[in-house]
């Protein structure tokens, strides 16, 4: 497809050398004829008018005429009334042709946990906020400004965290970031600053985005177990850890809480080991089974780093994110994301402010949480009647929940099989910090389904899941 140019003529980078033996005229035809044989100008498309050519080049415009006739004469450039001079068709040597590649089948349904349900962005409300926030943000606001953020932002973010997570927060405390990755990414390196060479993580967890940031801050990593009330803090205490990451709201990926004498022994660890917890609150907003479990930093907010993100709850596009940190380290993380990008979005940030505090992100959260209340009843009545033998827990929050196979099952043959049958699952192998797949386990994330595509996905997998497949089916009728 050629490109259109709306309003004036495009620009065309020409080289013009007055100290050549090569004629004016021949320097002009020769470059534009370059520019069309090596494809830079491909077929269609326009090029600047004969005067606007010849005053950007300093030539006169005839010259440019007679260099455009030329051109034309020999094929590579036509005009017509009303359309300018474009790339001739044809007048490119054909692309060569390449083998066709097999592309991935379009799935099903995906199951691929982590991603909310896109299709419900609030785009009129965030319209709307972009349209606030740029109408009322001053000129200073376009200046690179506070490293840590906007300060109506984090200002709005303090009184959000406190009111709905319980936060002990201060608009000086809080930093405005590019989601999580880079929340924990700062987090990191302020702790390795301050002399910490070990961070621990929960195992299952994201074992190989911590192990990433870690290596950049130039810390060691080590997994610690999780059972069903949460980390275990004796066995982080058994480590040379000084910091540790947790989802203590709901652990990621179990979908456990963690308990509140391990809250209170996470935190007597912290004191007694001088270190620090650094908290991922991902998807707290969406608790089904009772009121939402506060934020850890809330008892101890000179022990505690909290990050949260709107990744979840609006959408992954938007890079924003945050870190709610203890008083002694701002001014590390604050230095290095002055050093690392200078500050995130500006007007993207007055808009979540607007978006906050008009009431309009908690009324998408309801409805969302309704949503994601439904849909998991879905997928778990689903389960319930193609897979019954399949033991479903993690469900009380988020938008992802553990399914438990059978002892015999084999985890990477089970995604194998769903996928040649066009169903995305995904294994808990991945969020194991030793990689094992056993016991089976899938990690069904459910956001970016929609509720059909749920019910038939489950129904075409059943067998998969329940362990009496009987061989692999054909891709178009489904039979084994």
């Amino acid at each position: 497809m050629s490109l259109e140019w709306s309003g004036c003529a495009p620009d065309l980078l020409l080289t013009i050398d007055r100290d050549s033996r090569e004629p004016l005229r021949s320097q002009v035809e020769r470059q534009v004829r370059d520019a069309v044989r090596s494809r830079r100008l491909r077929s269609g498309e326009r090029l600047p008018s004969s005067r606007a050519l010849a005053r950007t080049l300093g030539l006169s415009r005839g010259l440019v005429q007679e260099c455009y006739a030329q051109l034309q004469s020999e094929g590579y450039l036509v005009t017509r009334a009303g359309s300018g001079t474009r790339v001739a068709a044809g007048a490119q040597d054909p692309q060569p042709r390449t083998e066709p590649t097999d592309e991935p089948p379009k799935l099903l349904a995906d199951f691929r946990w982590g991603v909310p349900d896109l299709r419900a962005f609030p785009m009129t409300d965030w319209l709307w906020a972009m349209r606030e926030a740029a109408r009322a943000a001053p000129g200073s606001a376009l200046a690179y400004g506070d490293a840590r953020g906007s300060a109506a932002l984090r200002d709005v973010l303090a009184g959000y965290l406190r009111r709905v997570r319980a936060c002990a927060a201060d608009p000086e405390q809080i930093l405005v970031c590019s989601g999580y990755a880079q929340g924990l990414a700062l987090a990191l390196h302020a702790l390795a600053r301050s002399g910490i060479r070990t961070v621990a993580f929960e195992d299952p967890g994201s074992p190989a985005a911590i192990r990433s940031a870690a290596a950049w801050a130039g810390m060691s990593a080590v997994p610690v177990p999780v059972d069903d009330r949460g980390i275990d803090v004796d066995a982080l205490a058994a480590t040379d850890a000084r910091a540790v990451v947790v989802t203590p709201a709901h652990q990621w990926p179990t979908g456990v809480v963690l308990a509140p004498e391990r809250r209170l022994a996470l935190i007597d660890w912290a004191v007694r080991r001088d270190g620090f917890v650094v908290e991922d609150d991902y998807d707290a907003e969406f608790r089904y089974d009772r009121a939402q479990v506060g934020a850890l930093q809330g008892l101890a907010p000179d022990r505690v780093i909290a990050t949260g993100t709107v990744s979840k709850s609006l959408a992954p596009a938007l890079r924003l994110g945050w870190l709610v940190c203890p008083p002694a380290l701002v001014p590390a993380v604050a230095e290095h994301k002055q050093l690392s990008d200078r500050g995130s979005p500006m007007l993207d940030q007055l808009a979540l402010a607007r978006l906050i505090e008009s009431g309009r992100y908690d009324r998408h959260l309801r409805r969302m949480r309704a949503r994601y209340a439904a849909r998991r009843a879905t997928l778990v009545a689903a389960l319930a009647r193609h897979a019954p033998q399949v033991t479903v827990t993690g469900a009380a929050a988020g938008f992802h929940l553990v399914a438990h196979l059978g002892a015999a099952a084999d985890e990477q043959a089970v995604v194998a099989e769903a996928r040649q049958r066009s169903v995305g699952l995904y294994g808990m192998s991945a969020c194991r910090a030793s990689g094992n797949t056993a016991p089976a386990q899938l990690v069904l994330g459910f956001g970016n389904v929609g509720d059909d595509a749920v019910t038939a996905a489950v129904a075409d997998v059943g067998d998969l899941l329940s362990g009496t497949a009987t061989g692999p089916r054909d891709r178009h009728t489904g039979r084994a």
